[in-house]
């Protein structure tokens, strides 16, 4: 199973919010770009990168986000704000390994495939639910759709995976959490990263488990300290297979 290394920027600061809630951002006084290289040094093979300015249509981070880019060590895989083709293919040529698409694929699901077909194994699709129902921009508008039948509706685009987040649950509630990630994996054709559930290194355990969980993201647990990155990607190593002993 993948580990996602997380860091949400919000005024040029690493941040995590409660429930979508900017607001009141829990602020992380670290160096973003020295916490990303950390992820790389560490063992990660990608990282999640969210930029919390640009889901409010401000571009305020966008020399931060392209240094991370270009000096993270790791793939940097980008979502936040990105409502337009134009946005999308900028930040591939800037160098983003994949970029995550919520808002745009629930308005624009026709240019969302098109891009996906453009640009293989680098378009991912954000399903961000609250009360059953999918969340756009930035979680804070109710989209009315149902989550397994919105995931059905994109068929079969090449998308490079999907990353599921119950808003709802929001590290309040893991085990709800776990039980709607785990069905909308069952259903869904592409792999699945979860989002948001996990805290310690037993999350990730039961996680790996789980069929058609591709990945996860961590971010609080890593800022809080509850957790390394080590930590992470030793336990979401599969276990070895056994091999029987021949007399």
């Amino acid at each position: 199973m993948m580990i996602y290394p997380t860091i949400e920027l919000l005024d040029g600061r690493c941040v995590t919010l409660d429930k979508g809630n900017l607001d009141s951002p829990q602020v992380w006084h670290v160096d973003p770009i020295e916490t990303a290289k950390g992820f790389a040094t560490s063992g990660a093979e990608w990282m999640h990168l969210t930029d919390f300015n640009a889901v409010q249509g401000e571009d305020t981070n966008t020399e931060l986000v392209e240094e991370i880019i270009r000096t993270a060590g790791t793939p940097v895989q980008l979502g936040g704000g990105l409502r337009s083709r134009e946005q999308v293919e900028h930040w591939i040529d800037k160098g983003a390994g994949r970029i995550v698409l919520g808002t745009l694929a629930a308005y624009d699901p026709a240019t969302t495939t098109q891009l996906a077909h453009a640009h293989p194994d680098q378009i991912v699709l954000a399903v961000d639910i609250w009360q059953g129902q999918v969340m756009t921009e930035g979680w804070r508008k109710a989209g009315a759709f149902d989550p397994a039948a919105y995931i059905a509706a994109f068929g079969d685009a090449p998308f490079a995976g999907i990353v599921v987040t119950d808003i709802d649950s929001d590290m309040s509630d893991v085990e709800a959490q776990l039980g709607l990630i785990s069905g909308l994996a069952e259903q869904s054709k592409w792999p699945v990263t979860a989002s948001g559930v996990v805290r310690s290194a037993d999350d990730i355990a039961r996680l790996k488990y789980i069929p058609n969980i591709e990945g996860a993201l961590v971010g609080r647990a890593l800022f809080r300290k509850t957790m390394t990155v080590e930590e992470a990607l030793a336990v979401a190593k599969p276990e070895p297979e056994a091999v029987a002993d021949f007399l």
